[in-house]
């Protein structure tokens, strides 16, 4: 039987595994700069729009669990950018980099925060810290499954 520091263990690792798919590194490794904020025809995001959206979401949820001053941001204009493309590879590279922190940082909080992870987050509404862990898991692999989706309408995906 499973203890719980195996399980936390299992979930803070599905927060950045790469088994059924691509994992987020992954999915933006070798994109051309040029086509970051480039989106396909028919589609309504551009890669810049997702890793971002990514980004505020995962923060967010984040914030959501340890702080427990948490303030809602306002959906959606504080969890979408404001453009199609980044601003500067600079915006573009402090995005990454976030969401690498950010994950690591969820997953230190999923293995090993003393906290009851089926708890109820007090200042929630009813949402568990597992559910919050397990609901940035799903975004996550969601848009980085629409993040390949754009690279490959717009020929720019060799897996």
């Amino acid at each position: 039987m499973a203890s719980e520091n195996d399980w936390r263990r299992i979930v803070a690792s599905a927060l950045d595994w790469e088994q059924a798919h691509a994992d987020f590194q992954k999915s933006i490794a070798g994109l051309d700069p040029a086509l970051r904020g480039k989106r396909p025809y028919d589609f309504p995001h551009s890669v810049w729009e997702l890793v971002d959206h990514i980004r505020a979401t995962q923060h967010d949820l984040l914030e959501f669990c340890v702080n427990p001053k948490y303030q809602e941001p306002k959906w959606p204009d504080d969890y979408w950018p404001n453009t199609p493309a980044p601003a500067s590879d600079a915006a573009w590279n402090e995005s990454v980099a976030s969401i690498k922190r950010d994950t690591a940082a969820f997953a230190e909080f999923a293995a090993n925060d003393p906290r009851d992870l089926t708890a109820r987050i007090p200042h929630g509404t009813g949402q568990t810290f597992l559910r919050t862990v397990l609901v940035a898991v799903d975004h996550t692999s969601y848009h980085v499954g629409q993040i390949i989706a754009v690279r490959r309408l717009l020929g720019a995906w060799n897996p």
